[in-house]
């Protein structure tokens, strides 16, 4: 039988080096972003609304990106050109001051949404791969088929919390207030104890945040690259249950200099609303 094998560029047979080819996934196009999003309605349970509603002073102790929706949509007339649609779904925790030294943390939900405009190339073919747990005469269940669109990757930091502020809304949705509701995943709603408040009488929150992001698009590719022997590592491993002597272990640890080093730079001051000041006394 003919031998079919990449002779030309292949590892040495003794595996020290040579040119080999990898499949990977290669990035066509890649933008960063600072996006501000104002005013976004924080969704909060009903208990989460009576407390809002009752409440002297509020403050935001956190916000976190718990998951986000990345699609990718082609672009008519446009070849190559594809939409990145990224929806995030936020989850805000709220400490609230209900009495004199006295305060109840509620959490709510936020979602936004951005799109940006990405070259990802043109692809006229569609991939096909073995599964193990498929028999030759098993029916096709079409999981081991990827099309030709392109893979949207985003990344993001959390979320600041640039500002907030409560909107009394309580003549329906001629004031102002959002009244509908998003389609929030089941996997989001169990973060929070509670049904979302839909009623549209309550005190509504509103939060400003600024995120950081990278979104870049990728597609797979065979690529030729130089390869080298593995080699064994000389740093020895550093034994992590020394109960006898805890400071011997210590003192084998480095020192964090760059945690003590001092910007020259000033520190922006960011105007994150009502600071509180109303002594709930809890962090």
């Amino acid at each position: 039988m003919q031998d079919n094998r990449n002779t030309t560029q292949t590892l040495n047979q003794d595996c020290r080096g040579g040119t080999v080819c990898i499949d990977t996934m290669r990035v066509l196009d890649s933008c960063k972003d600072r996006d501000c999003f104002e005013d976004v309605r924080v969704y909060l349970t009903n208990y989460g609304e009576e407390v809002l509603s009752c409440a002297t002073n509020i403050r935001i102790k956190s916000a976190k990106i718990n998951c986000a929706y990345v699609g990718v949509n082609d672009i008519a007339f446009n070849d190559g050109f594809y939409q990145i649609t990224t929806r995030y779904y936020i989850t805000v925790e709220v400490e609230a001051c209900t009495g004199i030294g006295k305060s109840q943390t509620i959490t709510g939900i936020a979602a936004i949404e951005k799109s940006v405009v990405l070259y990802g190339g043109e692809g006229n073919v569609t991939a096909y791969s073995s599964n193990p747990e498929s028999s030759y005469c098993s029916e096709c269940a079409g999981d081991n088929v990827s099309d030709k669109s392109p893979i949207a990757v985003v990344e993001a930091v959390e979320p600041i919390v640039l500002g907030y502020r409560v909107k009394e809304c309580s003549c329906g949705c001629g004031c102002g207030c959002d009244c509908d509701t998003p389609q929030i995943p089941d996997c989001v709603r169990c973060c929070i104890d509670g049904e979302i408040c839909t009623r549209d009488d309550t005190p509504k929150l509103y939060v400003s945040f600024g995120i950081f992001s990278v979104v870049r698009i990728e597609r797979p590719a065979q690529l030729l690259v130089q390869a080298t022997d593995y080699s064994v590592p000389d740093k020895e491993c550093t034994r992590a249950d020394n109960n006898e002597n805890p400071c011997e272990l210590f003192r084998t640890m480095a020192f964090p200099t760059t945690r003590f080093k001092t910007s020259c730079n000033p520190t922006p001051v960011i105007d994150r609303g009502n600071s509180g000041g109303c002594g709930c006394g809890r962090n």
